[in-house]
């Protein structure tokens, strides 16, 4: 049985979806009332208690584990008291730079010690940034054909989710991954308004982008209920420049033997969700 936490989100649903058609037996950890991808096995749990995944880890021998909950090693001792033989955790791309002071890079550098720390079997994924996160700009789409976004001079070699699952699904019940971290690109680094032509192209719409001043960017997070720290750490990374999310990796065409998808694949997947906001 492998146990996928975060089974609803962008990266989970991809990879619960993924082992349920490989005839894996996939448990979903869910929220109350949420319902799992179809063919999964519900099951009910808070990260932030780590005892009440008991239920939800009995018989289990690998687990997909988020970062940066409350108590990463007492999960860590739940999943090696119930048996488990490997846990591949989501980390980020921003976790070796070892900065302490930075709020999201903080948590994931705690979430990889607790996982080297927990004596159990492990690998680690490393993505950039999500080409989900574009989702952010389904309001303003919805309104008009302006995009306005922060930081409109960084590239990011943003990744698609779906990939991030087919790595995982591809490391989970492989031991020959065991104690190593995979850094996960996509295939190009983009800017905003890259990714504001491509949808413009999918969806058949004259979008026309508008980059935020920094001033202007702090306000939205802020106003949009961003964590100040968080909005701190992506100033530090995107403002003052200590993350270079642009560097495109070898990974994924190396362990899935396909390049990674492109932004106008993933558009293209995804182009009813900015179409029935309208």
């Amino acid at each position: 049985m492998i146990l996928v936490t975060g089974a609803t989100g962008h990266v989970g649903g991809e990879l619960t979806t993924r082992l349920v058609r490989s005839g894996r037996p996939v448990r979903a950890l869910v929220r109350n009332g949420a319902e799992p991808p179809a063919g999964a096995e519900a099951a009910v749990g808070d990260l932030d208690h780590p005892e009440s995944l008991r239920p939800a880890l009995d018989g289990v021998r690998a687990v997909f584990l988020l970062p940066g909950y409350a108590d990463m090693p007492g999960l860590l001792g739940e999943c090696a008291r119930a048996g488990v033989e490997h846990v591949v955790l989501l980390s980020s791309i921003a976790a070796p730079d070892g900065d302490m002071d930075n709020a999201i890079s903080r948590f994931m550098i705690l979430s990889e010690e607790a996982v080297r720390a927990s004596g159990l079997p492990w690998t680690i994924l490393r993505p950039s940034g999500f080409m989900s996160n574009t989702f952010q700009w389904t309001a303003q789409l919805a309104a008009g054909d302006v995009v306005r976004a922060a930081f409109p001079t960084v590239a990011v070699a943003m990744i698609d989710p779906y990939d991030i699952a087919a790595v995982a699904a591809r490391v989970l019940l492989d031991p020959d991954h065991h104690g190593r971290a995979h850094a996960l690109s996509g295939p190009e680094p983009l800017l905003p308004v890259d990714r504001v032509r491509v949808l413009g192209e999918v969806l058949g719409r004259p979008l026309r982008f508008e980059g935020l001043t920094d001033e202007e960017a702090r306000e939205e997070m802020e106003a949009g209920g961003t964590p100040t720290a968080y909005v701190d750490a992506f100033f530090r990374y995107y403002a003052d420049g200590t993350l270079d999310d642009s560097r495109v990796r070898p990974t994924v065409t190396e362990l899935l033997g396909r390049p990674p998808r492109t932004f106008t694949q993933w558009a293209r997947a995804h182009a009813n969700a900015f179409q029935e906001e309208r």
